[in-house]
């Protein structure tokens, strides 16, 4: 082993290229404004040569952003040599109005979905009361979507638990919803690798075998990250706060302390086994892209013509 190598650990290994390379898939969010579809469409063209096997977009709160999250998702398909799959919750809607949207991303060529139950509109791990008429929960969602056609279906997991609810009551309602047709699941984001992995093992021991992709989240500002991780459960580390303590007004540092955390988690996980990685890029690039080059992770070579 090379003094890189030793000194750098996992990062280093798998930049060498002596570990797997990875599969990733990235997360979007659809724009608000003019300026943040122009910013998307930036992040979605820098990602898009390294092959990503699928990029999602999400669904805001109560169903906000429907049609933005629509247009997202056929444009990418149609603009773009990725595979989307589109978010998709049952809040604030009847059960008519859901099955309408997921026919819509059938007739469209839309063939996959992220199955989400979903927040309450403006409270994120808010009370969720579901409509008398609509689905109920993520696990009806799915079965929902399945009637409808023959998608692909992604659902959550909660490596640190779902606010309210133990590990062993989260692992019975994943295995629900892949009785009702989920294919895959994503996780949370999370920073304590040992408590995924020690999570992941209860899931495998109860008999789920569906891929499950770590939830990676890259974040430059620990203000912002705490929260996003507080209404939701997430537990931050000690550890991750010193990192950042002292660079409010040093984003450049802040920018690399993030690429390094991250690129040295999906390092450790590489050399756990784990070999497909769920990025959410919060529309921002740069930082997904440095580190799946960090994770061997290539733009294909362009052609030259003759």
């Amino acid at each position: 082993m090379s003094p890189l190598e030793t000194a750098l650990g996992p990062i280093a290994r798998a930049g060498a290229g002596l570990a797997k390379r990875p599969s990733v898939s990235f997360e979007f969010s659809p724009p608000k404004t003019p300026e943040a579809e122009e910013s998307l469409w930036e992040a979605i063209r820098r990602l898009e040569p390294l092959n990503p096997s699928f990029v999602s977009v999400t669904y805001g709160a109560g169903g906000s952003t429907r049609d933005r999250t629509h247009r997202t998702v056929v444009r990418i398909l149609n603009e773009t040599g990725l595979k989307p799959a589109a978010h998709l919750t049952c809040v604030e809607a009847s059960r008519e109005e859901v099955d309408e949207v997921v026919q819509g991303y059938w007739d469209a060529g839309i063939r996959h979905i992220v199955a989400i139950r979903g927040d309450p509109p403006g409270k994120i791990g808010g009370v969720y009361v579901p409509r008398a008429d609509g689905y109920a929960n993520a696990t009806e969602l799915t079965a929902g979507i399945r009637r409808i056609g023959d998608f692909e279906v992604s659902v959550s997991v909660y490596p640190q638990g779902y606010p309210g609810n133990t590990i062993e009551h989260d692992i019975d309602v994943l295995k629900a919803k892949i009785d009702a047709g989920a294919t895959r699941a994503i996780s949370q984001f999370f920073y304590d690798i040992d408590g995924y992995l020690r999570f992941m093992d209860k899931v495998r021991a109860a008999g789920v075998t569906i891929p499950i992709s770590p939830g990676i989240m890259p974040v430059s500002s620990f203000k912002g990250l705490k929260k996003m991780a507080g209404p939701v459960g997430i537990t931050l580390p000690d550890w991750l706060g010193n990192l950042f303590e002292g660079l409010d007004d040093d984003p450049e540092t802040r920018k690399l302390i993030s690429a390094s955390v991250a690129a040295e988690m999906c390092a450790r996980l590489t050399e756990e086994g784990y070999s497909d990685f769920q990025f959410y890029t919060l529309n921002r690039p740069d930082l997904v892209y440095a580190i799946c080059r960090v994770l061997g992770i290539r733009e294909e070579p362009k052609e030259i013509a003759a």
